[in-house]
Order: structure tokens, then sequence, then C-alpha cells
């Protein structure tokens, strides 16, 4: 059996991997992946809590399943603004959104 402390580890390691990549990336795609990364740490988080404090009941897991849905669907769009973005700059960088005007 596995350690608890070593999924927190882990999803510390994911966490912080995530939010390094988002703050340092400038291409659109990576920034995503990094928040990817974010959201999948906060559900190991979810699971590993679940087990800890209720062991028998699986409310933990189901919030996981349900924040894997929302992510999935938050990348779903993302990606189709990333897309529009590059139709309409002919770039995935960062820098090219900041001079958009109204």
């Amino acid at each position: 059996m596995i350690p608890v402390e070593c999924y927190f580890a882990l999803s510390a390691m994911l966490f912080f991997i995530g939010f390094f990549g988002f703050v340092t990336r400038r291409n659109l795609i990576a920034m995503l992946i990094s928040v990817e990364l974010v959201l999948n740490a906060v559900d190991i988080n979810f699971a590993v809590f679940n087990r800890i404090l209720f062991p028998g009941q699986l409310e933990g897991f189901f919030f996981t399943l349900f924040s894997i849905g929302v992510s999935a669907a938050e990348s779903a769009v993302a990606i189709a603004i990333i897309i529009n973005v590059y139709r309409n700059f002919h770039s995935d960088q960062v820098n090219s959104i900041e001079n958009m005007k109204w």
C-alpha cells in the first residue's frame, strides 16, 4: 500500500510544475496544459482527502469525476478560443493578444 504522504507529494509537485509552467510560458497551448496539471493536482487531493476522512464513502471520488468533466469542458472552450486567436493573429503567443482593440 502506498502511503498517503506520497500522494500529497505527487499532488504538490504537479501543482507547482503547473504553476511554474503557467507563469513562465508564452504559448497559449502550453499555458492550457499547465492549468490542466493544476486541476489534476486538485483532483488527486480530492480523492486522497476522501480516503482519509471518509474511508467508506465515495463523495470525494464523485466530486473528482465532476471536476474532471468541468476541466474537460474548460479545455474544449479554451482550445476553441485559441484556434480563433490563431486564425485572427496568426500566432499562438500571448504577446499577440495584448494588442487587441475594441
